[in-house]
């Protein structure tokens, strides 16, 4: 049975899933870039580790949440990384979001050094992360998927083998391709409504009981009537996510049109300086298209 459980990457993300293995009665230690993050979790009960190569000689399995493809690669395999301090038969698992080329590759350096990696991105933004009710979809070893199980258990509510390496990863980005349909599609069913001069609020009260229900329009709509446009999940991150769906389909001569426009609509948030908004604040450039911005009182 698992029991020392390091985590690199103490985010948005990662600092509510490192505190739920705290709860959960795991061993566990942690880096991180910045300091502040580690001292609250130390204030909990986890050791700190001074790189990640200390985080894995002191575990039996590493967890990362990193922002990009580049980041993990030096995490994990540059001076001071996971694989210089791993050993024979350890697990070392990826909750961030990157290409799913980069999991393989990652996962077969490992694989020479007698270790499993499993590729296991999550979808459920921040208030899943703190609930422990994220999804979890998960590529590489079905052994090592199984030695996690509970690990898993503790980080989320919904987990899922995919696949072998790159499975995991290739799940999220058709993730990010619904999400970011759902959230532009909110965003310019509100702003219909209101120009039509019909109560946004109650349109969606209307339409959350039919064939447009889902988990967005479960959440977001409260908060941006509210007037909360912080993350979440930020802006920026989708835009990198949505580049990895678009590259990743590239390489398979898989045409996404809808999903390219998407796109261009995260950039034009980045460019208008909301890049650390929530992701559902691509509300904010139809409100710039159209010079008028949601009401957020009914």
């Amino acid at each position: 049975m698992i029991k020392r459980i390091g985590y690199i990457g103490l985010g948005l993300m990662g600092k509510p899933i490192a505190s739920n293995l705290l709860r959960a009665g795991f061993e566990l230690t942690v880096h991180n870039r910045s300091r502040a993050a580690v001292q609250e979790l130390v204030s909990l009960g986890a050791s700190e580790a001074e790189s990640p190569r200390q985080v894995a000689e002191a575990s039996e399995v590493v967890i990362t949440s990193l922002p990009d493809s580049p980041d993990v690669e030096t995490v994990v395999l540059g001076p001071e990384g996971v694989s210089e301090g791993i050993s024979d038969g350890m697990i070392y698992v990826d909750n961030s979001t990157i290409k799913p080329e980069t999991a393989r590759s990652i996962a077969q350096a490992l694989a020479e050094k007698s270790v499993s990696a499993l590729d296991a991105p999550v979808s459920g933004g921040d208030l899943g992360a703190k609930a422990g009710t994220l999804a979890i979809m998960v590529g590489g070893p079905r052994e090592a998927f199984d030695r996690m199980l509970p690990v898993f258990e503790a980080m989320g509510e919904t987990i899922t083998y995919v696949g072998e390496s790159g499975a995991g990863q290739v799940a999220k980005a058709c993730n990010q391709v619904m999400v970011a349909a759902q959230m532009v599609a909110m965003s310019e069913l509100l702003m219909l409504a209101q120009r039509a001069g019909v109560s946004s609020p109650r349109v969606v009260e209307a339409i959350r009981g039919g064939a447009a229900q889902c988990w967005t329009l479960d959440v977001k709509p409260q908060r941006l009537f509210a007037g909360e446009r912080g993350p979440g999940f930020k802006a920026y991150m989708m835009h990198k996510d949505l580049g990895i769906v678009l590259d990743t389909a590239r390489s398979y001569g898989m045409p996404m049109p809808a999903t390219a426009s998407h796109m261009q609509l995260y950039e034009a948030m980045l460019q208008l300086g909301m890049r650390d908004l929530d992701n559902s604040a691509v509300l904010g450039v139809l409100e710039t298209l159209v010079g008028e911005q949601l009401i957020t009182a009914d």
